[in-house]
């Protein structure tokens, strides 16, 4: 009598967990299921670009200053506008400004 209480016990909880596991995969399969693992991997596509975009700007923000040391020229801010020059170093031009067309 004990051993099909056992098996009796030991069915429904075999029973239960094949229940959870089809439950499981139905809603995995399903179009909402499958809408939202696809929606997972964009977002995480979505975070590596936005990674990859910041680690271009940080490299070319670099790069720009390098060239900007070794070659000279007006610095620039994060927007690309010129900033105000401190004192100037060079002698300006005959008309006393820089030529605006070819920026020098």
């Amino acid at each position: 009598m004990m051993g099909r209480v056992i098996y009796l016990v030991a069915g429904a909880a075999l029973g239960g967990y094949v229940v959870h596991r089809l439950n499981r995969t139905t809603r995995a399969w399903s179009p909402a299921g499958i809408a939202g693992r696809v929606e997972d991997h964009v977002a995480g596509y979505r975070d590596a670009l936005r990674e990859f975009n910041d680690d271009v700007h940080d490299a070319m923000d670099r790069r720009e200053a390098e060239l900007l040391r070794r070659y000279g020229g007006e610095p620039r801010s994060p927007g690309g506008h010129a900033l105000p020059a401190g004192p100037a170093t060079e002698p300006l031009g005959a008309h006393g400004a820089h030529d605006v067309k070819d920026g020098r």
